[in-house]
């Protein structure tokens, strides 16, 4: 028997990387010392009593501040003097690096916006979500017009630092609020060699200047090998850092994204709802996600639609390689059922159908997703939204 979907279902839910809460009376008595040493020593450091991060100021004390305080002491296992080093350092980076007027700046990256490292949507958890995917780089010609020389380099690193920064402002810096980012990196087809010296300066730069600003890692369309050098060098990872690593290998990006965005800020290329134009209409419709386990046919009932109205849907399966189709079923006796998506197999690169279909009789779209012929199982998703007249239903 068929599967049938007749209405939203529940995304599913998992535990996320319990990042710091930031409020006081959560942090050890030796950690709260750690925080008022920090201050006073910042407080004795020449010119550091107007010094500000992200358009906060660290004095007068405040909670923003001490959030950001509290980034440095963590990322220095609540060590004072190297915490003050760190932060020190990292406040003459930002004045000569230019850090806090960045966001605003042309740098003449247009081609790589959207496709090399960018912000788009959330998690479930409301962290603003990064994307990185290097494969664009296996291209010699692009290689070398942005990595060709040192000078090309900086410019490349200075509009990476851009895009964090510009992740960064969408942060709440206060106790309870979302003071972190989630980082999504495709490695597919990442030339490795060629991008080991980007690689070094970014993570440098990050490491250095970007304490605790990183809640969780995912890294999707892993090969073999990473998966391999993970494994050699994680016994030397703190339980921290381990906790916040995600991988998953290639044909997997759908389902592993699933598990911490929902599907409407997935990107299409990775199994999700989410196009670049959305970004233009105003927060996302949510989606329903839905499982197809292998040698299962499921049909998504859309019912209770009018004569006269006009449904348009989206509907997405990570990976696909599956067989698809819609079609429109009258409710009236003797009526004929309308093909409006004929069935057809689907490629594993193809991207999210978007399609729309107005009645003329009153009845129910029905959508097929036919994932008999195969054993593995897939995750999917889909919205719609009936329209009759004017009125938006």
């Amino acid at each position: 028997m068929e599967p049938l979907l007749n209405s939203a279902t529940t995304p599913r839910r998992t535990p996320s990387f319990k990042e710091d809460t930031y409020h006081l009376h959560n942090l050890k008595p030796s950690e709260k010392k750690a925080l008022q040493e920090l201050k006073d020593k910042l407080t004795a450091t020449s010119d550091a009593t107007d010094a500000s991060m992200w358009g906060i100021p660290l004095f007068p004390t405040s909670e923003k501040a001490d959030v950001i305080l509290l980034k440095f002491l963590r990322a220095r296992d609540f060590r004072v003097q190297d915490s003050l080093n760190m932060l020190v350092k990292c406040l003459t980076w930002r004045k000569e690096f230019g850090a806090d007027n960045i966001v605003d700046e042309d740098l003449g990256f247009k081609e790589l916006e959207g496709v090399v490292a960018y912000m788009n949507g959330y998690d479930k958890e409301g962290h603003p979500v990064c994307y990185n995917a290097y494969g664009v780089f296996k291209d010699k010609e692009m290689y070398e017009k942005i990595f060709g020389d040192n000078e090309k380099l900086k410019k490349f690193l200075k509009w990476r630092v851009q895009v964090l920064e510009r992740g960064i402002k969408m942060l709440h810096f206060k106790p309870g609020g979302i003071n972190s980012i989630i980082q999504v990196t495709d490695l597919k087809d990442m030339p490795k060699r060629e991008l080991r010296v980007a690689s070094n300066h970014i993570l440098s730069l990050f490491q250095d200047n970007y304490p605790e600003m990183v809640a969780r890692k995912i890294f999707i369309n892993v090969p073999w090998y990473f998966s391999m050098l993970y494994s050699m060098f994680s016994p030397f990872l703190t339980q921290r850092t381990k906790s916040k690593f995600v991988l998953s290998k290639e044909g997997n990006a759908a389902e592993t994204l699933y598990k911490y965005i929902s599907p409407e800020d997935v990107p299409v290329q990775y199994g999700g709802l989410s196009r670049p134009s959305d970004m233009n209409t105003g927060p996302p419709k949510p989606a329903s996600e839905f499982p197809v386990k292998g040698g299962e046919k499921v049909n998504i009932q859309i019912e209770g639609i009018e004569a006269g109205a006009m449904i348009t849907w989206d509907i997405v399966v990570g990976g696909w390689d599956l067989e698809y189709s819609a079609e429109y079923v009258p409710n009236a006796s003797g009526s004929y059922t309308i093909a409006v998506e004929k069935p057809r197999k689907m490629d594993p690169t193809e991207e999210a159908v978007h399609n729309s279909y107005t009645t003329k009789e009153a009845g129910k779209l029905v959508l097929s997703v036919d994932n008999s012929a195969s054993r593995k199982r897939k995750v999917a998703s889909y919205r719609y939204l009936v329209r009759k007249s004017s009125v938006v239903m």
